[in-house]
């Protein structure tokens, strides 16, 4: 059963899923820290070109079915036009309302 994105517990990892979901990239990189980082089955990668390849360009989209650790652990089906739909982790350190690592990969 999916979780309503306005239900998620932070509002950082809401405004992140919402973000997502809108291919909002303003919104996006709004509730970004500055110099934040990411991974993708445990490989850092460069946060601007993995969102715009990932994300952006392939029309990303998030359907939250689990969240934990005061949701801050989701578990989601991910969706994007080059890998269609997969089921994958997300997690995120957040630090003054704003996310300064997240890290994905397959659940």
């Amino acid at each position: 059963m999916t979780i309503q994105v306005a239900r998620l517990s932070d509002p950082a990892v809401r405004a992140f899923v919402t973000a997502v979901n809108a291919h909002d990239r303003e919104a996006f990189e709004a509730v970004l820290a500055p110099g934040a980082t990411m991974s993708d089955d445990g490989s850092d990668h460069d946060l601007a070109d993995w969102t715009e390849r990932e994300i952006f360009s392939s029309h990303g989209h998030m359907d939250v079915d689990n969240e934990s650790r005061g949701g801050h652990a989701l578990v989601v089906r991910y969706s994007n036009d080059t890998w269609g739909e997969m089921k994958t982790r997300w997690s995120f350190t957040v630090d003054g309302g704003k996310v300064i690592r997240f890290e994905t990969g397959q659940a």
